[in-house]
């Protein structure tokens, strides 16, 4: 699978490109090392370079963050990325049965992995602080896809996907949360520089 390629494909043509992902095999490792970890860090360093580098401001005064603090950041951001595509795919594999789908770790991790393809491409915003809420508006189309997916790949009767994609929504609200908690322990302050 070549990375830049399945990214396009589940961006711009997900229903085409569903199918086929559920004929693959891959394994967890190989989903997590060839694309879940790649992607991820995209988010991770696009903020730690619009936070430290280019700086957030309004009313002529600039806030960067300090790089040590900036850097701990991105690290502690990229590995609880990692970290909640881990959990969501649990949940997503644990609910299948309650939406009349079929239990498969290795699916269920194909599908929050390559659903959030939108959101992790999206973290590119996050290189302009002042544009970082479009980071939002692609995390939405990621659950768009999860909601396309998932008849596909948990095999759920397309009527029930839709609160199947609720549930595992929520879930990924909380994940976030708790994301953005334990990103702004390492975070204490931010230096203002004027300008």
């Amino acid at each position: 699978m070549n990375l830049i390629q399945r990214a396009q494909d589940i961006l711009l043509k997900p229903k085409e490109t569903w199918p086929e992902i559920a004929q693959e095999g891959g394994d967890p490792a190989s989903i997590y090392t060839g694309y879940v970890m790649i992607l991820a860090a995209i988010p991770a360093v696009a903020g730690f370079i619009g936070l430290t580098v280019v700086g957030a401001g309004a009313f002529g005064v600039r806030v960067h963050l300090p790089f040590g603090v900036g850097l701990a950041q991105m690290v502690v951001g990229y590995v609880m990325s990692l970290v909640s595509v881990f959990v969501l795919t649990l949940i997503t594999d644990a609910l299948a049965p309650t939406f009349g789908g079929t239990r498969s770790p290795n699916d269920a991790l194909k599908l929050v992995a390559y659903g959030s393809t939108a959101g992790f491409v999206g973290g590119i915003f996050s290189l302009l602080p002042s544009i970082s809420v479009l980071g939002v508006v692609a995390a939405l189309y990621s659950i768009y896809l999860f909601y396309l997916g998932l008849p596909v790949l948990m095999k759920c009767p397309p009527e029930k996907a839709a609160g199947y994609t609720a549930v595992v929504t929520i879930c990924g609200i909380v994940a976030m949360a708790v994301l953005s908690l334990a990103t702004s322990l390492f975070t204490p302050g931010a230096v203002p520089v004027a300008h």
